[in-house]
């Protein structure tokens, strides 16, 4: 009963970060990557001042209770009218200090300011100095931190690949020229390099590479040792995007045509074809849609695809998932809502036809789709001369809302289901449609939910939550 007083958060909490999840993101990043934490540069940007200091006092003489330590401000990087080089201030710190050890203050709150440490090394000095020097361009960023991508000191290295992994992909491609070939590749054979790093050098190796890259690429694909094969979705985005369409044909042969391939390795290659068919401009979506089809053979995977499908307007899958629809059973009939939602976007008459076949036979999966999804909308191509493209008002780039939008769920097999610990294999970050392609019903749902959540928490807090039953009340009852 007691646990009942903190659970209106929670569900408070949760119906909010779900109407976040309607609002629009940021702009497309580096695809296969996913930063650490907040970059030292983000983390600036949100304090009011960043100083540089010097401790003068040491563990013998600090003050043990609350931590604090006297320090002087010599360098002043932010926040020049908040504090000055030469100031005393006090800062929390609960590891091991000796007079002269110099940190990283980072100050919220005027005027009684509170600071946060990060001790720092001669290097890292430098390096949080010169981030403030950089110019507000994302390439300009990048060519700064690719020096320090495989820094000796660990924090300096996680700085940089953060800053990677955040960076819009097309400033990715910028650097592409600039970018240290050689010392990728020898990065990239290494057997010890971590996954996410490997992410972030094969998509970096795909913008500055060319077709000599391919046999070591075709290797790491045909070979069978995990460390190899580390990464796996840019592994063979990254092949893609320097073999062009002929490269399909080993993806289709080792992962999509292949009904034995593990569906990781399935789930990886259907990322990459993704990623080409949103951000790549490299083979054409009529070839890559061709590829998908193979998934369609694989009933319990068939559902990845269907939101491709339908953005990249594939109107010639209709017969196949209307069989689909007809044939599915309990163990793969989450495939009946996406099917709906590919014929609701089509508008071929056959596609209405079909409809109302499937309304016959399962009317619940169609008014499920109906009032939950909203109408896909067909993306933008990124080769207008290669598809079936017509322009729209919007476009429809994304992973996430498009598996949302078309009702395509790959966490309903968890648990112990085919995708258990499928959580290394990252989606791809590209950015939502928005506010504009919610269903407007779903989206009043939700508000309506989040608004009433927030009037029960205010009351709960008000009237003190509900109490425990008294034990005298409880041996009454008996």
């Amino acid at each position: 009963m007691r646990i009942f007083r903190r659970r209106p958060f929670n569900v408070l909490i949760l119906t909010l970060v779900t109407a976040a999840m309607l609002v629009p993101d940021r702009v497309m990043a580096c695809p296969f990557c996913n930063a650490v934490s907040q970059t030292l540069r983000q983390e600036m940007a949100a304090m009011d001042a960043v100083v540089i200091a010097t401790a003068i006092q040491s563990d013998s003489d600090r003050d043990k209770e609350s931590g604090a330590v006297l320090m002087k401000v010599e360098t002043v990087l932010k926040g020049g009218e908040l504090v000055r080089a030469g100031q005393k201030v006090n800062a929390v710190y609960y590891g091991d200090v000796t007079v002269g050890r110099r940190f990283m203050l980072s100050g919220v709150d005027p005027p009684e300011m509170q600071w946060s440490c990060l001790p720092i090394s001669e290097r890292a000095e430098k390096y949080v100095s010169n981030i403030t020097q950089l110019e507000d361009d994302p390439l300009e960023r990048l060519r700064f931190y690719h020096l320090y991508l495989q820094d000796k000191e660990s924090m300096l290295a996680r700085d940089a690949y953060d800053e990677f992994a955040i960076a819009p992909y097309d400033a990715v491609k910028k650097l592409g020229p600039e970018m240290d070939h050689d010392q990728l590749v020898e990065w990239l054979s290494d057997p010890e390099m971590a996954t996410d790093r490997k992410r972030l050098y094969l998509t970096m190796l795909g913008v500055s590479g060319d077709e000599k890259d391919l046999p070591l690429l075709e290797k790491m694909l045909r070979s069978t040792q995990k460390s190899t094969r580390g990464g796996l979705d840019a592994l063979i985005a990254c092949y893609l995007t320097l073999s062009g369409e002929k490269g399909l044909g080993l993806v289709n042969e080792l992962f999509l045509a292949n009904k034995q391939a593990p569906y990781a390795d399935t789930y990886a290659a259907i990322m990459a074809v993704r990623f080409h068919g949103t951000e790549g401009d490299v083979i054409p979506r009529t070839a890559l849609v061709e590829s998908l089809h193979y998934v369609l053979d694989r009933k319990d995977l068939a559902d990845l695809v269907i939101p491709d499908l339908a953005r990249w307007s594939d109107w010639t899958q209709i017969d196949r998932l209307v069989k689909l629809f007809t044939d599915a059973d309990p163990e793969n009939n989450w495939v009946r809502v996406p099917v709906v939602n590919y014929l609701r976007a089509c508008p071929l008459p056959e596609a209405k036809e079909a409809l109302t076949k499937l309304q016959e036979i399962d009317a619940e999966s169609v008014r499920r789709a109906n009032t939950f999804f909203s109408i896909p909308v067909p993306a933008r191509d990124t080769k207008p001369d290669s598809s079936s493209w017509q322009p729209q008002d919007s476009d429809a780039d994304t992973d996430t809302q498009v598996a949302a939008a078309i009702g395509s769920d790959i966490n309903r097999r968890l648990p112990g289901g085919p995708t258990a610990g499928l959580a290394a294999v990252p989606s791809i970050a590209v950015p939502p449609t928005g506010l504009a392609a919610a269903n407007p019903w779903r989206l009043a749902y939700v508000l309506s939910l989040a608004l009433i959540t927030i009037m029960i928490g205010q009351f709960l807090l008000l009237s003190g939550g509900t109490q425990p039953i008294p034990e005298r009340a409880i041996s009454n009852r008996r």
